[in-house]
């Protein structure tokens, strides 16, 4: 029995490792990413999270109406949960309709349904809405305030801190390029049905028809968002993501000198990252990639495999150069939990290791019997 195993772990490794063969002479061309005229700004993955360009990532700025992702990822986690419904109604009250910037024109007193204020902030960048939504949500800004911050922290976004629901200037309220990303990464996987918003060009309220900021979505059809942001402080900002047969980039740019110079520069990083890499999903989470022996449990064989599915983003036409290496524990004794980790997987291209990621149990193996437990001691002995 224990010849037959290891034989069947030597055949899993040979057949990860069919045409994944690293040529040692091959060397990976990659020119240096475009020069980008902003303060800040990163260019990134939206499945594997690999940085591909970046400039004083972790600064703190001020991210102006960048703010407004931070906004309606709460509203969205707030409709999630079942405690804010889209056609629910919001009555504007004076704070709101007299914020000032830009607006989505709601008027003092009117009820508004949340997903046309949802509209109002995303496509017009309405900072009445933005208001109006965090009052209704929270009871007033300060509070909503403290929902985006802590939203922040569980998101990990470690250099980030938000006093208001619009992005104007306040001293104390600050992010990064690299917490943007993280962020919008999280309302692009967690909310697709709403995100659709993001490629809105314009939307009329009050009888007054708006056109969405982001230049891009009328310059690049492969762009479906995020989103734009001006104060004199903060300069120009954007946040762009752009599909392209099935890879997903985000850009940041923050800091940048004009409306058009935004709008240039994220598309000049987006088709930098589109021109020179390519993402591939190697394995699919939560799918045995092997079944092991495990001892002693009331089931002889163990699906082990990743928790999420594994991507990796690379130079591209380097996709056969990929190598591949599974490592599993090789005794594994029950009870066994799920999620409990056995192992690992390694991709690397050209030597380097590119992705690591743990190997677990994909489903939970109690005690054997006395008479399992006491047989596979037996041959335990003979190992």
């Amino acid at each position: 029995m224990h010849l037959l195993i290891q034989n069947f772990k030597c055949l899993l490794a040979v057949l990860l490792l069919t045409c994944s063969v690293v040529h040692a002479n091959n060397t990976l061309l990659i020119p240096a990413a475009p020069s980008v005229a902003a303060k800040s700004f990163i260019l990134l993955d939206f499945n594997s999270g690999k940085v591909l360009a970046e400039k004083n990532v972790d600064v703190k700025l001020s991210p102006a109406s960048l703010t407004k992702i931070m906004t309606v990822y709460v509203i969205f986690r707030e409709l999630e949960s079942g405690r804010l419904t889209l056609d629910e109604k919001v009555t504007i009250s004076k704070k709101a309709w007299q914020t000032p910037g830009s607006r989505m024109f709601v008027e003092v007193n009117k009820q508004v349904m949340i997903e046309y204020l949802l509209q109002g902030v995303i496509v017009q960048s309405g900072n009445d809405a933005s208001v109006a939504l965090a009052e209704h949500v929270a009871g007033d800004e300060a509070t909503f305030a403290t929902m985006m911050n802590q939203h922040a922290e569980h998101l990990g976004m470690l250099n980030s801190h938000f006093q208001n629901s619009t992005g104007l200037p306040s001293d104390n309220h600050y992010t990064t390029a690299r917490d943007l990303a993280t962020l919008t990464r999280a309302v692009i996987n967690e909310f697709p049905e709403y995100y659709k918003w993001d490629s809105q060009k314009e939307f009329t309220y009050n009888n007054i028809t708006q056109s969405n900021r982001n230049k891009l979505l009328w310059r690049d059809k492969s762009v479906d968002g995020v989103k734009t942001g001006y104060t004199e402080g903060a300069g120009y900002c954007m946040v762009a993501s752009a599909l392209r047969e099935g890879t997903r980039l985000i850009s940041v740019v923050m800091g940048a000198a004009s409306a058009n110079a935004r709008a240039n520069e994220s598309q000049s990083l987006i088709n930098y990252g589109f021109r020179f890499f390519e993402t591939h999903r190697l394995y699919q989470g939560q799918e045995a990639l092997s079944n092991v022996h495990i001892w002693k449990g009331d089931s002889e064989q163990l699906p082990i495999g990743l928790r999420n599915d594994l991507y990796v983003t690379i130079p591209r036409r380097h996709y056969n150069d990929l190598k591949a290496e599974i490592r599993v524990d090789s005794k594994i004794i029950a009870p066994v939990k799920q999620g409990q980790v056995f192992g690992s997987v390694n991709v690397s291209l050209a030597g380097e290791v590119i992705a690591n990621k743990e190997l677990v149990a994909l489903k939970t193996v109690n005690k054997g019997s006395f008479v399992q437990k006491l047989y596979d001691e037996a041959l335990l002995l003979l190992e």
